[in-house]
């Protein structure tokens, strides 16, 4: 049988359909993940009831070469999703005010932290660039990243200038192609491992288009990015709530925005009061509305 290398899965459609010694195992497994991780197979097949050889025959129905790949694969299982196997429970005291509280006081902890840590005399330097591109290639995948890369275009196009987003890992490898050394690609990864994002800005390198990527340091991206701006996520361990490194990206996005727009100067004026007129005009008449959003 060939691997699965999400183990937990194989193990709860075993407790539905195994046999009936395997469905004890699993059940047994499943109710405590620690132990079965580490404990000697002799102790396994006496604590379900069964032969050692049942607890071999068992571990190689899911796919594992025998009791020491099984316990290997549980260990990963463990050791990368544990926290969404066993969550502590909620207090559900004040949950309104809970809740609240959880996400904004982590949202202004991620987004402190970025700013501490953040290069800013890099960060203005991408913003020059950036004022003065001819063309602007923002990309990212996944959900975090990919809403970062649209968001760039959101931003930066109401400054006048031409910007692109590409949330597709064969329109990014595409568009790096065709791009020139008068682009600047501007490329989004929390984790710094999106593979269609790395080969785009290596790519789009070939062709002497100037990259910069917003990513953890260290990371591929990070390595075949021109200019890195670092970012690195840290999450409170609240596995209920989105994670808050979302906050924090959006900041140093605003940021990059907001040094593009001061070098660009008063070139901006005009496009903005196009935008803020014709919105008015077509929705509502009320100045205090943001532009656009």
């Amino acid at each position: 049988m060939e691997h699965v290398a999400d183990i937990i899965t194989r193990l709860q459609a075993t407790t539905r359909d195994g046999s009936k010694s395997d469905r004890r195992l699993a059940a047994l497994v499943l109710a405590d993940l620690d132990f079965a991780s580490k404990a000697a197979i002799s102790d396994i097949a006496s604590r379900a009831g069964v032969s050692e050889p049942t607890v071999t025959r068992f571990c190689r129905s899911l796919g594992c070469e025998g009791v020491r790949d099984f316990k290997f694969w549980l260990a990963q299982a463990l050791a990368v999703g544990g926290v969404y196997l066993n969550p502590e429970p909620l207090n559900r005291d004040v949950r309104e005010q809970r809740i609240a509280s959880a996400v904004t006081d982590a949202a202004i902890a991620a987004i402190q932290r970025a700013s501490a840590n953040l290069d800013m005399a890099t960060l203005l330097a991408v913003g020059e660039r950036l004022a003065t591109s001819a063309n602007i290639l923002a990309i990212g995948s996944g959900g975090t990243s990919s809403m970062l890369a649209t968001e760039l275009q959101n931003r930066l196009f109401r400054l006048g200038l031409p910007v692109t987003a590409q949330v597709d890992g064969q329109l990014q490898r595409m568009y790096a192609a065709v791009a020139t050394p008068e682009t600047t690609l501007v490329a989004f990864s929390t984790s710094g491992y999106a593979r269609s994002v790395v080969e785009a800005v290596t790519l789009a390198r070939q062709y002497g288009v100037h990259t910069v990527a917003i990513t953890a340091p260290g990371s591929a991206l990070a390595a075949a990015a021109e200019t890195v701006i670092t970012f690195q996520p840290i999450e409170d361990g609240n596995i209920y709530k989105p994670t808050s490194s979302r906050f924090a990206l959006l900041a140093v996005l605003d940021m990059i925005a907001t040094a593009t727009a001061e070098s660009r100067d008063t070139k901006i004026m005009e496009g903005l009061r196009r935008i803020k007129q014709t919105l008015n005009t077509l929705k509502i008449d009320d100045p205090r509305l943001p532009i656009g959003d």
